[in-house]
């Protein structure tokens, strides 16, 4: 895996905790009780594109709301500029992803305990 860059790494934190307050508001309204959470963004060498990796629980409806918030990409990214314009010159696309670490993790452990 390439190393990322201080910038990156920066960038990718900055865009984290603004996702997160963006998508716990747009939870409260469209996906009443589910939790939705940004693990990691992981941004391209040209800050060009931000891959977002989002942790859904209950874990069934996943694929479906990683689909809705994918639909709202355009609004998203406008939003994200909104609060990220002083800091950025140019706000990346945006990719999601599911981040299936915790499903993985509990598998591991419910093998290990039978």
């Amino acid at each position: 895996m390439e190393e990322l860059s201080t910038r990156q790494q920066k960038i990718a934190r900055l865009i984290q905790r603004e996702m997160a307050d963006i998508l716990l508001k747009i939870n409260k309204t469209q996906f009443s009780g589910k939790l939705i959470s940004v693990t990691q963004v992981r941004v391209t060498k040209d800050l060009g594109i931000a891959r977002v990796y989002l942790s859904i629980f209950p874990s069934e409806f996943a694929e479906s709301i990683k689909t809705e918030i994918e639909m709202m990409g355009k609004p998203l990214r406008g939003e994200l500029g909104r609060k990220l314009g002083k800091s950025l010159r140019v706000i990346p696309e945006l990719e999601f992803y599911i981040d299936d670490s915790l499903d993985y993790i509990e598998k591991i452990d419910k093998l290990l305990h039978s």
